[in-house]
């Protein structure tokens, strides 16, 4: 799995001209579900977003987490963060996990971020979506479940 973490002043994303989430200060997360992924890189990225020290203190350095801010999280579905560009023009998908499987999962992402933070609101899984935001400083973090958790092993997980 892989994730941007955005912190915010606020995000918003919408579908169709309707509004499916919305925040103020907080974490923009856009979420790829890998291929293979399982509930223990879901929990690698969640637990990591909520605690990364990327909001300042009083001092203005970067020393307090989400958990610490109260901040929300706008958690939006981009499966294009698997894109692999190496060859030609056109980026092959072909790393991401199929949408029923990744939909299972983003969604399980979200219950478990849910389970950890005070306020997660979402996009739309599949859809196309605008999503609005005002970077804060800016800060942008990209996680990787894979390098949190060290590579996989066994079956369906050979490097």
């Amino acid at each position: 799995m892989r994730a941007v973490l955005q912190r915010v002043a606020r995000a918003r994303v919408t579908v169709q001209g309707r509004v499916t989430g919305d925040i103020g200060p907080g974490l923009l997360i856009l979420a790829g579900i890998a291929d293979g992924d399982s509930p223990d890189d879901l929990d690698a990225i969640a637990g990591k977003a909520v605690n990364l020290r990327i909001f300042e203190d009083s001092g203005g350095k970067m020393n307090l987490s989400l958990l610490d801010t109260g901040g929300a999280i706008l958690a939006v579905s981009q499966f294009t963060l698997h894109a692999d560009c190496r060859k030609g023009r056109r980026p092959s998908f072909v790393a991401a996990a199929p949408p029923a499987e990744a939909r299972a999962l983003f969604d399980q992402f979200v219950a478990r971020l849910r389970a950890l933070a005070p306020r997660v609101e979402t996009g739309e899984f599949g859809a196309m979506m605008d999503v609005e935001l005002v970077n804060a400083g800016p800060v942008t973090i990209l996680l990787d479940s894979e390098e949190l958790r060290g590579p996989r092993r066994g079956p369906g997980g050979e490097d």
